[in-house]
């Protein structure tokens, strides 16, 4: 973290001293760069690290964390997705897992080559919730996929129109400092849910670690890890997201090894035990990958399954929570990196854009659900990456892990989720540069902060600001302040806030 440094934002949130309206004063100035260093060699020249004010020991440190933070969704995807059907038959946990540590393994390494942004891709959890549940009540697994297909080929297709960079730069500056904090909110109770010091309440919403206390060897281990971590935090210790998570790794291992505490389940039996790995060495470091599952989908069978309109809706729906999630993760990271320009955009971001929505097809074709960026590659940015070699590192790392899945496992959720906490606590400082007193501006901004983590959805956070952004600056007098793409946007978005009583009566 030594090398990080925040620009200066020198307007306050009333007014700027000219008397230019508050609203204005949202973007935040760059930093001035001063004169560039030339490139050392031509990895340097490709990928922008010296320009970027980075080395590639940064790139590389950062690439390493982004992969620890997120190497649970090899993991947890399989757990997911094993129970779902293709061709009469469970999918295959093991084909699961390779395939899931293969698609993500492309997908980033593309990602960095091309996007050339330490953004990092894989299987989006939500989106598999999603479609999990549509392919055990109306479809096969191979027709759910199609539909996977065929929304990421619509929005590889919005993307090539420039439609989608379109949207992303008509989103006001106020909206996109808000989809960062509340990103750094998302982060955090995601973190503190996978370490289970936040967990379903009874009684209550949610409750505070086992029975109101933090009570467990597992919860010792993130307790241990979030202060070391926050102590190298601020200390400016190089890789300290890193050293986080490997000593808290070491740690579970060490706690295992002697208490045996086992696994938590999944109907609340061993409630002290580990979220999601069990933190010991596997028996077989070393898999074969099996990918016997690549190209199970149907294009078109969901259509003739459960009829055109209620395809097309289910489409829909993966569409806005797809195009919006990497809209609010590009914004939320491009942020934590300092890599937005002025008004809050990401220069050159066609190609990432580009990446991501082609990852959406590939995982369908993969039978492994559409992958998406991750928020998670906050982690490695913290950690000092800010160019697209950090991505090549952890795609390699997941390619890597394809034949030592088994070895992936040894990282429990615990000593993981520290790194996610600290990131959250560096994105939400950029609350300060929000405007708020400005009703029209502020509730729009604090409906996007609040619904992120409390309805765990990037896009229902998004969704609401929007919506109310648009309702508001209209009702008072202020309409020609809404971009034109932004009234298409808050109608899309009604219409996914819908799509369940739509579905019902269509």
């Amino acid at each position: 973290m030594a090398e990080k440094s925040r620009p200066t934002k020198g307007a306050t949130a009333s007014s700027a001293d000219d008397g230019t309206p508050a609203e204005v004063v949202t973007k935040a100035p760059r930093r001035s760069e001063g004169p560039r260093a030339r490139p050392k060699n031509g990895l340097d020249r490709y990928f922008s690290i010296t320009a970027r004010r980075s080395t590639v020991g940064r790139e590389v440190r950062g690439g390493i964390t982004t992969f620890f933070t997120m190497a649970y969704i090899v993991i947890l995807n399989p757990i997911i997705l094993s129970g779902a059907d293709i061709n009469g038959n469970k999918l295959p946990f093991a084909a699961v897992t390779a395939v899931t540590a293969l698609v993500a393994a492309v997908m980033t390494i593309l990602m960095g080559v091309v996007g050339r942004y330490p953004l990092a891709l894989a299987a989006g959890l939500g989106i598999n919730a999603i479609v999990a549940v549509y392919a055990a009540t109306q479809m096969t697994w191979p027709e759910i996929m199609g539909l996977i297909v065929l929304e990421g080929l619509l929005i590889t297709l919005l993307v090539l129109t420039g439609f989608r960079r379109a949207v992303f730069e008509a989103i006001p500056a106020q909206l996109k400092t808000a989809i960062a904090v509340g990103i750094g909110f998302f982060l955090t109770i995601v973190g503190l849910a996978d370490a289970g010091v936040i967990r379903p309440g009874q009684g209550a919403l949610i409750s505070f670690g086992v029975n109101g206390n933090l009570a467990g060897w597992p919860l010792l281990v993130f307790v241990v890890g979030l202060l070391l971590t926050a102590v190298l935090v601020v200390r400016r210790v190089k890789g300290a997201l890193l050293i986080g998570i490997v000593v808290s790794t070491v740690l579970a291992i060490v706690i295992e090894a002697i208490a045996d505490i086992g696994a938590r389940g999944v109907d609340g039996s061993n409630p002290h035990g580990w979220a999601l790995q069990v933190p010991k060495f596997p028996s077989d470091v070393v898999s074969s990958p099996d990918l016997s599952i690549i190209g199970h989908f149907s294009l078109f069978g969901g259509f003739s399954r459960i009829g055109i309109i209620s395809a097309l809706l289910i489409v829909f729906a993966l569409m806005i929570a797809d195009f919006f999630d990497t809209v609010g993760t590009v914004t939320a990271v491009g942020a934590e990196g300092d890599l937005l320009d002025e008004d809050r955009n990401l220069p050159g971001s066609q190609p990432v854009l580009l990446v991501d929505s082609l990852a959406a097809a590939a995982g369908g074709a993969s039978s492994v659900s559409s992958n998406t960026t991750y928020i998670e590659s906050a982690s490695g940015v913290a950690d000092g990456a800010r160019t697209g070699l950090a991505s090549v590192v952890t795609g390699v790392l997941f390619l890597v892990a394809m034949f030592f899945s088994p070895l992936v496992g040894v990282v429990p959720s615990e000593a993981a989720a520290p790194a996610l906490v600290i990131v959250g606590a560096l994105m939400i400082s950029q609350v300060r540069f929000l405007v708020w007193d400005d009703l029209t501006l502020s509730i729009p901004a604090f409906l996007t902060i609040a619904l992120m983590p409390f309805t765990y959805s990037i896009t229902n956070g998004i969704g609401a600001g929007v919506v109310s952004y648009v309702l508001l600056r209209t009702v008072t007098g202020r309409r020609k302040d809404v971009h034109p793409l932004m009234w298409l946007i808050a109608v899309l978005f009604v219409i996914y806030f819908a799509i369940e009583p739509l579905t019902q009566i269509l």
